[in-house]
């Protein structure tokens, strides 16, 4: 998508985003994405109130093949799936053995594959993990990013639209409550704290129902044809940059951006869709139990809005938050929407009241209240 006549690659206004592919998937053919097509603002809309498609093909894919794939990950990461069936779909984190956030994966299991979407550049890390932790279990995980590409249909006709491909009737997340501090064991059912709907497309592949739209995992060599289906069919072409507006305004948090080297799941919201209060032990778990039973991580993901902000320049990932002369936080992913004006997400120590004067940059940012 990124020879689309008006795309402009994200790399090309930022050489040094994380936002592109990592070296090995450059070197096996996988190219950059379009932060835009010429209206970054219109494209934010068409997403917010119809529909638009989004190029995701730099995040990086993992085949799981294996009999034992699903009892395998269920042990190794933060999400129950230990009875994950063809037809559904999750997220799961791999943490530390002190609960910090390692990696992030977005979940579709086939039937014969589960398949893991991963952020650019963590594809290698957490395929060295899998590959670690393999011994002699009947599994074989390996890098499919350079056959296999994300494409996403964001927008609240997104379920419509991927009826142009053939697929239909994907029905809403299916997220479990998240229980209380200190709840019965038993109380959480023995299933994803968080199950899409994976539907296959017909031209190979598959969707998958997630909170921003549909997801779709499309063989490279395809990819082509399902974008002209989609745009000939009057789905519009979305940047990067109108799908991250979307998502921070949304409050998703995204690994590597909203997270730091200490963070728990806790911090940034990411126990209800990514983690299961009550399945077996996994690397991480004693960390997630304690700081859920106290009710109270150290930090909070909160919305900001950056009013104070003057230039074109946004603040960058990683930007301390100041309230007076106490640093009490981190700016994630800052953008310009399209009603907000320009905010970000921020990590922000919990004791921070909600009312408090901040600064970022030297200039003025206040907590969205609601």
């Amino acid at each position: 998508m990124i020879d689309i006549a008006g795309a402009v690659a994200i790399e090309v206004l930022d050489e040094q985003t994380p936002d592109q592919p990592g070296p090995e998937h450059v070197a096996a053919g996988v190219r950059g994405v379009a932060a835009h097509y010429g209206d970054p603002m219109r494209e934010q809309r068409h997403l917010a109130t119809d529909v638009g498609l989004v190029d995701r093909s730099h995040r990086g894919v993992i085949a799981v093949p294996g009999v034992e794939r699903a009892s395998w990950l269920h042990t190794l990461t933060s999400q129950h799936l230990a009875d994950l069936s063809a037809g559904q779909g999750s997220e799961l984190l791999v943490l530390s053995p002190h609960g910090h956030i390692e990696q992030h994966a977005m979940v579709a299991e086939d039937g014969e594959t589960t398949w893991l979407d991963t952020e650019p550049r963590d594809t290698a890390g957490l395929l060295t993990y899998l590959e670690k932790m393999r011994f002699f279990t009947r599994v074989d995980p390996r890098d499919a990013t350079a056959e296999w590409a994300v494409l996403s249909l964001v927008g609240p006709r997104a379920t419509e639209a991927v009826g142009t491909l053939g697929v239909t009737g994907l029905e809403a997340p299916d997220a479990l409550p998240v229980p209380g501090p200190k709840f019965a064991g038993g109380a959480v059912p023995p299933r994803p704290s968080t199950r899409y709907d994976v539907r296959p497309l017909p031209g190979g592949g598959w969707a998958r129902r997630v909170e921003l739209g549909v997801d779709l995992l499309v063989p490279r060599a395809e990819l082509d044809r399902v974008v002209a289906e989609l745009t000939g069919a009057g789905v519009p072409l979305a940047g990067l940059w109108a799908y991250e507006a979307i998502r921070v305004a949304a409050r998703l948090p995204r690994v590597g951006f909203e997270t730091d080297h200490r963070t728990i799941p806790a911090e940034v919201d990411l126990i209800g869709p990514a983690v299961h209060l009550d399945k077996g032990c996994y690397r991480g778990q004693e960390t997630v139990a304690r700081v859920h039973n106290m009710g109270r991580p150290p930090r909070r993901l909160v919305l900001l809005h950056l009013d104070g902000i003057s230039s074109d320049q946004l603040p960058a990932v990683g930007t301390p938050v100041a309230d007076g002369d106490r640093t009490v936080g981190f700016v994630g992913t800052a953008v310009r929407h399209f009603e907000l004006g320009p905010v970000a997400l921020a990590v922000l120590k919990r004791n921070v009241p909600e009312d408090a004067q901040l600064l970022v940059d030297g200039t003025a940012a206040a907590i969205d209240p609601s």
